[in-house]
């Protein structure tokens, strides 16, 4: 395992300098999921809530995250993505919605960060949009699935 890269040579915590990495495609994919009572989730699919379409909302909130994650994790950099897109799925068998969020850029440092802001960012606003209704949803399974690109190179989630 390679040393925190967040962390100078005393042990403090520093925002890393990628200013002599490559520029490199970089993409990375995260998922979460939102376990919720079957009458919940039937409501959401049917588009009998009464705030409108949750996943509408969500997948907006999980968008304007991904773009604002240097603002909410101190030592991350901003960075010019190229695309986010946040897929909500209804596991009806499940009793879930399960989340996707891919980011991607042509930059110096990667994207996992805004792909894992995304995907809890939606997982969240699901949450506050059903909870007068279903306080007990469980937030769960956050974690990246999958990123390519830079000088550690591609990476995938066991299954």
């Amino acid at each position: 395992m390679s040393q925190f890269t967040h962390l100078d040579s005393r042990g403090a915590a520093h925002m890393v300098d990628v200013g002599e990495k490559a520029v490199t495609h970089r993409t990375a994919t995260a998922m979460s999921r939102v376990t919720m009572n079957p009458q919940t989730l039937a409501m959401i699919v049917e588009g009998r809530h009464h705030k409108g379409d949750v996943f509408a909302v969500a997948r907006v909130a999980g968008i304007q995250a991904a773009k604002k994650c240097s603002d909410l994790i101190p030592l991350c950099h901003p960075l010019m993505l190229t695309k986010i897109s946040v897929e909500l799925t209804a596991n009806t068998a499940e009793s879930c919605v399960e989340i996707h969020a891919t980011c991607k850029l042509d930059g110096k440092t990667g994207v996992e960060m805004e792909a894992l802001t995304a995907a809890s960012i939606a997982a969240l606003t699901i949450y506050d949009m059903c909870k007068a209704v279903d306080k007990g949803m469980v937030i769960s399974h956050t974690r990246l699935l999958t990123k390519t690109g830079g000088r550690s190179g591609d990476w995938q989630a066991d299954e």
